[in-house]
């Protein structure tokens, strides 16, 4: 049975004063799990009254402010045209959702196909939302800033002119200009007193920043991570901002896709992690699961807008849980949860 639907017309008030965070955050060891997928899933649907989100819904960043988890989720309306939506909850599972988008197409880099793919981050106060921006031809990564997660003031695209090399799904190899997807932003600065970004839909790449709003990407041959395990030989992707370990190492959740090999099916994606370096990330990642931590097993995950795909780009821990929120074959919102160890 779908969830049930509530709607507000006024958000949650949030302010750069708003407390981040789980009051009892415990730091975790590499990796974070097992995570058991909720019974309850789907916990996010299309909903037909709602034009902007009447089509699907999937893909979402997360954050928690004041014992509350946010939702910034991907929507669709029928005609394919994606803005995000803003929901909250107090427990994790039962969301509320605010009835109108937060962030639409108002861009020429936007036009006919519209907003996607949130991840957030926070700074002194200030929210960071890296976006893809779709014009129906070039997927362009971009970046809006906010202060109450509703009102946004959105920036150009980040690399127009960058170069990359990905993998189809035939197997070939193909160069690409200006495509550019998945920004994932570590949440302190580095040795050098740089902001780091990783980014990427086929290899992962670097970039850095001295404020946050102006990036700076690493030439492709200086990528940070290429696929290398079969099941996910085609893509790798970022998923929510890394999380430091209790020794000081970080986590990456990531999202892998392949084309095709024992268990997994041509284009089927996964979730899986990594263990970084965050001093040494010219060296690539200390390590990998050797098997991916969320696979595709439900019937809403294997048949959708997109088959085969469990893609996640929002991570918190929230009340002794960690809650790892994915979409479901680009058409629901799923989530899977790890007790804190």
């Amino acid at each position: 049975m779908p969830p049930s639907t509530f709607y507000s017309s006024t958000p949650p008030v949030i302010t750069p004063a708003s407390r981040e965070g789980d009051p009892n955050y415990k730091a975790p060891t590499f990796p974070i799990g097992p995570f058991v997928k909720h019974a309850g899933n789907p916990l996010l649907v299309p909903n037909p009254d709602n034009d902007f989100e009447s089509a699907y819904i999937y893909n979402a960043a997360a954050i928690v402010l004041d014992d509350t988890v946010f939702l910034l989720y991907r929507a669709q309306n029928a005609a394919l045209l994606s803005s995000i939506g803003l929901a909250w909850s107090a427990d994790g599972f039962s969301f509320t959702r605010l009835d109108r988008p937060v962030l639409e197409a108002t861009e020429p880099w936007e036009a006919g196909g519209g907003v996607e793919d949130p991840r957030i981050h926070r700074f002194d106060g200030v929210f960071y939302m890296t976006y893809t921006a779709w014009d129906l031809d070039t997927p362009r990564l971009c970046l809006a800033t906010s202060t109450d997660l509703v009102r946004w003031e959105k920036r150009p695209p980040l690399f127009p002119d960058f170069v990359d090399v990905r993998l189809t799904v035939q197997g070939r190899t193909q160069m690409r200009r200006g495509h550019t997807k998945a920004g994932a932003i570590f949440p302190q600065r580095d040795g050098r007193g740089k902001y780091v970004m990783l980014f990427g839909d086929a290899f992962m790449h670097r970039a850095e920043s001295d404020d946050l709003l102006h990036w700076e990407a690493q030439p492709f041959n200086e990528y940070f991570a290429a696929p290398a395990l079969p099941w996910e030989d085609r893509l790798l992707e970022p998923g929510p901002a890394p999380v430091q370990t209790a020794d000081g190492k970080w986590i990456l959740v990531y999202n892998g896709a392949t084309v095709g090999c024992p268990g997994y099916r041509n284009n089927q994606y996964s979730i899986s992690q990594m263990l970084v370096d965050f001093d040494r990330l010219e060296d690539g990642p200390l390590a990998r699961l050797d098997r991916p931590s969320v696979v595709v097993s439900e019937k809403n995950e294997r048949v959708g807008l997109v088959n085969e795909v469990v893609f996640t780009e929002g991570m918190v821990q929230f009340r002794g849980r960690w809650f790892l929120y994915y979409g479901q074959a680009d058409s629901e919102l799923g989530v899977a949860t790890a007790v804190v160890s």
